[in-house]
């Protein structure tokens, strides 16, 4: 069973996401700082489809004011970016993150904070594509400008690099990652911020690997909780906890709580993230898993079936 790859599908740019720089106060604010405040404020409750537009009329804004490689289009760039990152059109988002990384490079050189944040971001996107080899050396570039400038914000690379890692099965180099962020975000923000979910997610999966079950499970249970209490039961990170719980359920034989879990999960992703979103894939793909492994075959070709329709429509090319 394909267990578990869904829970490496690491989150966090949300935090990239959740403030801008040197952002206006709302007296101050024009029409695309308005959008760009509503926008966050949707993105942060995982309302991405809703968010999406108001990005893309923001950005156009700023493009139409200051033209298209001004320093004030890099942040409309990697937030849209990032929006789409989220509906799963990769193909969409590379583009956006590449732009909004140049314009940043070109303006406030290489070691600046908004430049690792959109290395991060890209990289994490590599790392979602599989493309390890191109996400690893800009995961580990974001990290070392973190270091220079000790800024807490380093924790978004050093969990997607550790979840470069899980995805290779290089756990030994993973947990330490995890950890450390974890660590970095508890000291900053306290231990039930809902930031700090999605490496608890990701921590839990490199346990799992390693067969610290009880571990895991711990850590799951406190993701879901304290993602429910911040932005209620149907976010997608819930879901993904869901899914990674219900994937450590299924590896110990507790197939009825692992079933339940999992179609949780896909009805949360399908009304959250659309019909046709690869992280809906990876949790059918479990489900189907789940199935075989209980000679289910029809259950199984059926859940399957949907699974790779998915995975054909949001391929990258």
């Amino acid at each position: 069973m394909k267990a578990l790859k869904a829970s490496i599908r690491v989150a966090v740019t949300a935090l990239a996401l959740s403030l801008s720089f040197a952002a206006p106060s709302h007296a101050e604010e024009d029409e695309a700082g308005a959008l760009t405040r509503q926008m966050k404020q949707l993105y942060r409750a995982g309302k991405y489809t809703e968010a999406l537009p108001l990005a893309q009329k923001s950005l156009a804004l700023r493009e139409k004011e200051f033209g298209p490689d001004d320093a004030n289009v890099a942040m409309p760039l990697n937030d849209l970016g990032t929006i789409q990152y989220n509906l799963g059109q990769y193909a969409v988002a590379e583009p956006l993150y590449k732009r909004a990384l140049a314009i940043r490079e070109k303006t406030l050189g290489a070691d600046h904070a908004e430049v690792a944040m959109v290395l991060n971001n890209l990289g994490d996107l590599y790392r979602a594509e599989e493309r390890y080899a191109e996400a690893e050396p800009l995961l580990k570039r974001s990290i070392a400008i973190g270091e220079k400038t000790n800024d807490p914000s380093m924790v978004l690379a050093l969990s997607n690099l550790g979840a470069v890692y899980s995805n290779q099965g290089r756990y030994d180099q993973a947990v330490p990652l995890f950890k450390r962020g974890l660590a970095v975000l508890e000291k900053a923000l306290g231990p039930d911020d809902p930031e700090a979910t999605v490496l608890m997610n990701n921590l839990a999966d490199a346990y799992i690997n390693r067969h610290r079950y009880a571990d895991a499970e711990r850590l799951l249970k406190r993701s879901i909780a304290v993602t429910e209490k911040a932005f209620g039961p149907d976010h997608p990170d819930v879901a993904q906890a869901q899914n990674n719980l219900a994937a450590l359920y299924a590896r110990q034989g507790r197939n009825a709580e692992a079933e339940r879990l999992f179609k949780r999960s896909a009805a949360a992703m399908e009304k959250t993230l659309g019909p046709n979103h690869p992280d809906l894939a990876g949790v059918l793909e479990n489900l189907a898993g789940l199935y075989r492994d209980q000679g289910r075959y029809a259950d199984a070709q059926q859940t399957l079936k949907r699974s790779m329709a998915i995975r054909a429509k949001t391929r990258p090319i």
